[in-house]
């Protein structure tokens, strides 16, 4: 008698199934409604295809819908199957080479037939209703397992020149796998894949852009065309993320930095800002917070110089572990009048700093500290400089030049926990002013770093038993261990907010370190009279002053709270006739403290109403003759439709209150 395999499943029970049985049996013979809903399976922890039969006794678990991350990862890797066959149907002579999932859809690269132009976005809609009819049509995904010699002959009988390069350079060991869809189309793939085409969601998917793409990533290779699509599981989630993606456009930072007149960027200066005067009043004003909140939370202030010698950072570990995102100089550039500037090769080294923390550790090791003076809070709106790859590089999101609101706490290993614990609390406290909700995730050490395993064990443990201690280790928190994803040196927690339309942005981080004062040899006296490494927590809650104000603009769509806005009024006249009290308002707002400005031209005044509705100025105060004998203003403010009339008077209280800086007298310091 043939001896059945134990299927485990995850509610405890054990299914026996006779040999050659696979998941999509085992999900059958518990019932009809499991047989349909199921997509995929998860076999000793692999992820599997429903007809692949079991080789011995497993453990299971069916993947339905409900298991979003991984249904999703499978209909994305199915869309892009359908793509590929739907692209060589309609175009016949089309070659395909390889179509991964992403983090919202898939996407294919493919080269056009020698007879016509490569693909555009005119070809898309062909294209979206071919897959469509593929999915329709309910075609069997069959894996097949073949030899290296049967890849490389399909692929050079049928002209795939992509694929039979690949498929030469394939391991003949290793086990390589074709999925057919249907009988008349197959791709070489490692798999899993949904049982059919027909479990897609024809409604769910959308053909977004196409892009040119080089073969294999080089610029040397051929040119091919990147057809780029996002995939869901359903219409509704479909719906939802082009309703995002249609926010996102509108709250774009670049967009509103220009119709807002706040900054531009241009090649002249490559991943710097130009910071227009309203853009910059945006950064002062932030600056003026982070001030009070870092004098209230008991840092000193300093400044570092940009250029340091390359043999810090050598010392720092910085040199060889972040060299090539730094931007270097010789200390010392001879010059010929005939030959023009020279570089003399025995020059010694300089960098711009890309972080402040080395030069933070200099200034603390100036004299000599005791352990009655610690903690020691140093901070510093330090402007960094990193070599980012140049197509990397994203409005404000993503720059070269940026300054931080950065600040490093020296303090004994029995005040780490305290230290971090009143971070959290402080950055709990800036979040909430900002309206942010947010997570908190624990980055822990990664694979190539320095330091002992007893004292990451040591930092790691710390920075738990902090967010522990504020309340905060738990799923109202989002908690959350990253493993593998910590700094070269040290542990990090990471602030992950969430913005106005589900975005998350990683900003705030706080990094417990003993390496660097052991590389820089940082010490301060103890109690005993001997010398003590202090413990370095780097911590950072805007993360850079370019990329928050990004964020913030896309978070309120340019609708920034009054107290930041860089005009918070614009008076406008309906009839020259007012332009006296027009002023006259004017400077009393401004003697009140209130940012204003005066619209005197000689427009109508919905032309006026409408661009500074553009410009996102929080209040309108419009007067003419009637208001200008009566001593009222007339106030719109953005997002409202109706306007109040109010004495002066009032109108500047209300100002006055509007623009008021956040409260921080109770917050944590």
């Amino acid at each position: 008698m043939t001896e059945l395999l134990k299927i485990s499943l995850p509610d405890g029970s054990v299914r026996e199934m006779p040999p050659g049985s696979t998941p999509g049996d085992v999900a059958a013979a518990i019932g009809p409604g499991l047989a349909k809903a199921a997509l995929a399976a998860r076999v000793d922890g692999e992820v599997r295809d429903l007809d692949r039969p079991f080789e011995c006794d497993s453990e299971l678990a069916l993947i339905t819908a409900k298991d979003e991350d991984e249904a999703l990862e499978l209909a994305r890797h199915d869309f892009a199957h359908v793509l590929a066959e739907a692209v060589q149907a309609l175009y016949p002579g089309t070659q395909i080479t390889f179509g991964p999932a992403t983090d919202d859809g898939f996407y294919y690269d493919v080269m056009a037939p020698p007879s016509r132009e490569p693909f555009g976005m005119d070809d898309l809609p062909a294209i979206e209703e071919k897959m469509r009819e593929i999915i329709k049509a309910d075609k069997l995904l069959k894996r097949e397992v073949w030899t290296r010699q049967q890849l490389i002959e399909k692929w050079e009988s049928e002209g795939e020149s992509f694929k039979a390069e690949w498929a030469k350079e394939l391991p003949e060991d290793e086990e390589l796998t074709v999925y057919w869809s249907g009988d008349d189309w197959l791709d070489m793939c490692r798999g899993p894949h949904l049982p059919s085409t027909g479990r897609l969601d024809p409604q769910a998917f959308k053909l977004m852009r196409v892009a040119g793409a080089y073969w294999r990533g080089d610029q040397k290779n051929a040119q091919l065309t990147r057809i780029y699509g996002t995939g869901w599981l359903n219409k509704k989630q479909l719906n939802a993320h082009l309703h995002r993606l249609g926010e996102a456009a509108k709250r774009d930072h670049r967009k509103l930095g220009r119709e807002m007149d706040l900054f531009h960027l241009q090649e002249e200066a490559h991943g710097s800002v130009f910071w227009h005067p309203k853009g910059y009043r945006i950064w002062r004003e932030l600056e003026a917070y982070m001030r009070r909140r870092m004098d209230g939370g008991g840092y000193r202030e300093i400044k570092t110089p940009q250029v340091m010698d390359a043999r810090q950072w050598e010392q720092s570990g910085h040199w060889g572990k972040y060299r090539e995102n730094m931007f270097v100089i010789p200390d010392e550039v001879p010059n010929t009048e005939d030959e023009g500037p020279v570089i003399s090769g025995e020059a010694d080294w300089m960098a711009l700093k890309p972080m402040n923390c080395p030069a933070h550790v200099l200034v603390f090791k100036q004299g000599i500290t005791s352990y009655r003076d610690l903690p020691i809070r140093l901070g510093e709106m330090g402007c960094c400089h990193r070599n980012e790859p140049h197509g990397a590089l994203h409005g404000l999101m993503r720059v070269r030049q940026f300054t931080q609101d950065d600040a490093h706490i020296f303090c004994t290993e029995e005040q780490v926990v305290e230290e971090v614990e009143k971070f959290c609390e402080l950055a709990d406290s800036v979040y909430k002013h900002f309206g942010f909700t947010y997570e908190i995730k624990l980055a822990t050490r990664p694979e190539q770093r320095f330091g002992s395993d007893a004292d990451w064990d040591k930092a790691e443990q710390e920075l738990r038993d902090a967010v522990a201690a504020a309340g905060m280790a738990n799923d109202e928190y989002g908690w959350e261990e990253l493993p593998g994803e910590g700094a070269f040196y040290a542990p990090k927690l990471e602030w992950h907010l969430t913005d106005a339309i589900g975005r998350t942005w990683q900003v705030g981080t706080i990094q417990s370190d003993r390496v660097l004062p052991e590389r820089l040899d940082a010490t301060y006296v103890g109690e005993d009279g001997g010398r003590h490494r202090p413990v370095m927590l780097h911590r950072a809650i805007f993360g850079s002053y370019e990329r928050f104000i990004g964020i913030l603009i896309e978070h309120f769509a340019g609708r920034l709270p009054v107290w930041l806005a860089p005009v918070q009024a614009v008076v406008a006249t309906i009839v020259s006739d007012a332009d006296v009290y027009a002023k006259d308002v004017a400077r009393r707002l401004k003697t009140a403290g209130i940012r204003v400005e005066s619209d005197l031209r000689n427009e109508k005044i919905n032309y006026k109403v409408r661009e500074h509705s553009l410009a996102k100025v929080p209040h309108l105060l419009v007067v003419g003759k009637r208001e200008a004998e009566e001593g009222t203003v007339a106030m719109r403010t953005l997002g409202e439709k109706e306007q109040r009339v109010l004495p002066l008077d009032e109108a500047i209280a209300v100002l006055t209150e509007a623009g008021t800086p956040p409260d921080i007298s109770t917050d944590a310091g």
